[in-house]
């Protein structure tokens, strides 16, 4: 079984994964979505996390990135970083979204990241938004940051060419499209739901 989808089939089995095209959600981009992954379920269910750092950790191998340290965006990212850096050895950190009013008032906690070369984890990315604004924040503080690892992408075009303008490269471990197609082999999603969110994707991903 190929690494994305033995992903695909641990969100699911922890029910990570959700289709709601008659009760919609509202992605934080404004995107309007009949469907939504909670990956901030892992850590209660250490035998599918495992397979999530497990395959982060055969991205780094398979695609020969090198780095100093890990860095987990808030709040969804930081155990899956955490857990990769204690893996892999490697320090970890955190970027926070926005700065606190009080203590030492850093967007990147944890330690320094200056001139050092910085793996992004993301829980997930739908256009790419706060993946990126974290990693202008720790290019500000001086990291070198030039690749992301993603649980989940939506494979929406928008993100793939806001990495590219940002010179970060995109790594995810799996997709919604291939989440969605071993739901439906497990027969998790069928008829008119299944017809809504294929649309849905189709609209979002063209």
């Amino acid at each position: 079984m190929i690494m994305e989808q033995k992903v695909a089939q641990a969100l699911l089995k922890i029910g990570a994964v959700g289709f709601v095209p008659d009760n919609p959600i509202t992605f934080k981009s404004g995107i309007v979505s009949p469907v939504y992954v909670d990956n901030r379920k892992l850590p209660f269910y250490p035998n599918e996390w495992k397979i999530i750092i497990e395959s982060f950790a055969e991205i780094v191998k398979k695609e020969k990135i090198r780095f100093d340290v890990v860095a987990g965006v808030e709040a969804a990212g930081i155990p899956h970083s955490a857990a990769l850096g204690f893996f892999t050895k490697k320090p970890s950190v955190f970027v926070r979204k926005e700065v606190k009013d009080h203590g030492t008032k850093r967007m990147v906690e944890g330690g320094s990241v200056l001139n050092r070369n910085v793996l992004l984890i993301e829980d997930l990315v739908t256009t790419g938004g706060s993946s990126l604004n974290a990693v202008q924040n720790l290019r500000k503080e001086g990291a070198k940051v030039n690749n992301c690892l993603v649980i989940v992408s939506y494979n929406f075009p928008k993100a793939k060419d806001s990495f590219n303008k940002a010179k970060v490269k995109l790594h995810a471990i799996t997709s919604f499209p291939i989440i969605l197609d071993e739901a439906k082999k497990l027969g998790m999603i069928k008829g008119d739901k299944l017809k809504k969110v294929e649309s849905w994707l189709m609209e979002h991903t063209k």
